[in-house]
């Protein structure tokens, strides 16, 4: 009997143990055929973004397939292999969500013979136009070693029998002689790895627009000229059709138009003028207004200490008044802001309140947008109605104020409020922000409603409407010069050093003040650009990518230092612990079980 129970027990154990290794095989094998991704990270770093997959997932966005061939393969630095990881990870996500409407492969450029490798570089970079190579210097096996890289893909997209190619840059690359070392790589690498999914996406967003829309720059009021906007330009050049226009009294003007620009206008709006626009406006048209209500002159600012400030009445801001916004003719000052250089001391700098540095809002077009840069910004108002929807994108912080109206404006301001300044009684009252930049969306009436213009009102081809056809949407930024160019960074060849130096195709991330000083300050103008226009355009859900913040947390080396000690006790000297504890255990229950058989058997 008691064999029977023992030969019983041994057949259930086997029976266990064959059991368990079927079920590890079977997992091991559905793991080998269906991707399955856990992120545990608190930022959700590995998971796709919403408007990634909205984007992807929305086949109208593009049908057939697209062909994507990544040149970063073969024996890399672990940091690089990381990063290649990290490409294909992504594209499997996007392969998955599109149905195989992507398709990939990684290509080892240095292999095959001198002739076929020289070939390819040549295919691949252009003549400068294409993916541009990165030269890095690196110890290996104790020895240094370098190694040419070319950190892109080319993609291309086939629609109606029209087949569109383009490139995708993902680490920058190095001039012929001057590699990086990995130390300056890994700091490359964390940027790239943080606007990984926004890169990829764009270069899908970008191939697979049959028709761009249409946005238009307006002149004629002495608005920002191309050359002075030439890098806003540049950041949504790739997705909207751009162009110039002048009115002319034309009734048909702005009809092939999708988007308005209207950018630091200085002289007044004719009543034909505000007509054609009302009406753009009434067909569904997306207006964009950077402007000002008031004139300073920074140079007599200077010069004089102080200056007057002069009221421009470009009858414009009365036309937005009329759909729900109200452009106030003072200067929002803020303890927050960016400095300015003291007279007569060129390395010296000040507190400067009407340089505003913005506090963007939750809103999706500002939602991680770091603070936006407003020189001379005047206060926006929302005329109260149950019609429109009112966002208030851009404020000032609490511990801010507002100017009479058209204000003389002081250097000695600054100064006035101490090392403390308190600009208001209570500098903590949420009731003090002041709105900077607003939106405002719905159906709109007409600025014309009582009042067409008597040259339109008898033309056939007028087509006059009194009310928005279709749900509309207006922005106003409280300041014109918002995305005027004014500092480039250039890498002094010589000292390797970053400058600064106005030109017209800079970045619109730079305080002027620090960019002449050679300190660099970022701010999110840019960004804060690309989302207006994308979300009046209708492209929201990219905005969800590109405000997307991912936070890549840095080793504490001093931290780590101190902690090295305990550190080697946990990694070496624990497990052993473990073990030993564990075989004491095992081996006691093990004597106690043998010595109950033993007294059974007795």
């Amino acid at each position: 009997m008691k064999k029977r129970n023992v030969s019983a027990k041994g057949i259930f154990n086997w029976s266990f143990l064959i059991i368990a290794f079927a079920i590890i095989i079977l997992v091991n094998v559905i793991a080998s055929l269906v991707y399955v991704q856990f992120d545990m990270t608190d930022d959700k770093r590995y998971t796709l973004a919403k408007g990634t997959k909205e984007f992807l997932s929305n086949k109208s966005k593009f049908e057939n397939r697209i062909s994507i061939k990544i040149y970063l393969e073969g024996n890399l630095p672990a940091e690089i292999k990381l990063f290649r990881d990290a490409i294909e990870d992504k594209l499997r996500a996007f392969k998955d969500l599109t149905g195989n409407r992507i398709e990939y492969v990684f290509i080892n450029p240095n292999n095959g013979s001198e002739s076929e490798k020289n070939d390819l570089f040549k295919s691949i970079y252009k003549e400068g136009k294409g993916i541009q190579p990165l030269d890095i210097s690196y110890l290996k096996d104790g020895e240094q070693t370098q190694l040419m890289l070319w950190p892109g893909a080319e993609i291309s997209y086939s629609n109606s029998g029209i087949i569109k190619e383009n490139t995708i840059q993902f680490l920058p690359g190095t001039k012929p002689g001057n590699p990086l070392s990995l130390q300056d790589v890994n700091e490359v690498l964390e940027n790239a790895l943080n606007n990984l999914e926004y890169n990829l996406l764009s270069a899908i967003r970008n191939i697979t627009l049959l028709e761009k829309p249409r946005i238009a720059f307006l002149q004629g009021h002495g608005e920002l000229n191309y050359n002075q906007t030439i890098r806003a330009r540049s950041v949504i050049a790739p997705f909207y059709s751009l162009t110039e226009i002048t009115l002319n009294d034309s009734l048909a003007a702005l009809n092939d138009v999708d988007g308005l620009i209207i950018a630091d206008p200085q002289t007044p709006f004719t009543d034909k003028d505000l007509y054609i626009i009302d009406q753009f406006v009434m067909r569904g048209g997306k207006l964009m207004c950077f402007m000002n209500t008031l004139h300073l002159e920074e140079d007599s600012l200077m010069s004089r200490g102080l200056t007057n400030t002069v009221r421009k009445n470009l009858k414009l801001g009365d036309m937005l008044m009329d759909y729900g916004m109200k452009l106030n003719e003072n200067y929002v000052y803020d303890v927050q802001c960016a400095p300015k250089k003291v007279p007569f001391a060129d390395k010296s700098l000040m507190p400067w309140f009407f340089h505003v540095l913005g506090t963007t809002s939750p809103h999706p077009i500002t939602r991680n947008v770091d603070p936006v840069s407003l020189h001379y910004v005047n206060e926006i108002k929302f005329i109260p109605s149950d019609k429109i929807k009112t966002s208030s994108l851009i404020t000032s912080s609490t511990n801010s104020n507002k100017t009479g109206l058209a204000p003389l404006v002081s250097l000695e301001m600054p100064l006035s409020f101490g090392n403390n300044p308190k600009l208001v009684d209570n500098p903590l009252l949420e009731k003090n922000k002041i709105c900077l930049a607003g939106m405002i969306e719905g159906r709109f009436s007409s600025s014309f409603a009582n009042r067409i213009v008597s040259e339109f009102a008898d033309n056939k081809n007028s087509n006059y409407l009194n009310q928005s056809k279709v749900e509309g949407k207006i922005l106003l930024v409280g300041n014109g010069t918002f995305i005027a160019n004014k500092y480039d960074s250039i890498i002094n060849e010589k000292t390797g050093e970053i400058m600064y130096r106005a030109k017209p195709f800079n970045d619109l991330k730079f305080n002027q003040t620090l960019a002449e000083m050679n300190k660099a300050m970022y701010y999110g103008n840019q960004e804060f650009f690309e989302n207006v226009v994308d979300y009046m355009m209708g492209e929201i859900s990219i905005l969800d990518i590109r405000s997307r913040q991912i936070d890549i947390k840095n080793i504490d080396k001093a931290k780590l230092l101190t902690m090295s000690g305990t550190l080697k006790i946990i990694n070496v000297f624990l497990p052993i612990v473990l073990i030993l504890i564990f075989a004491f255990i095992w081996n006691f229950r093990r004597k106690n079980k043998y010595a109950s058989m033993k007294n059974s058997g007795q």
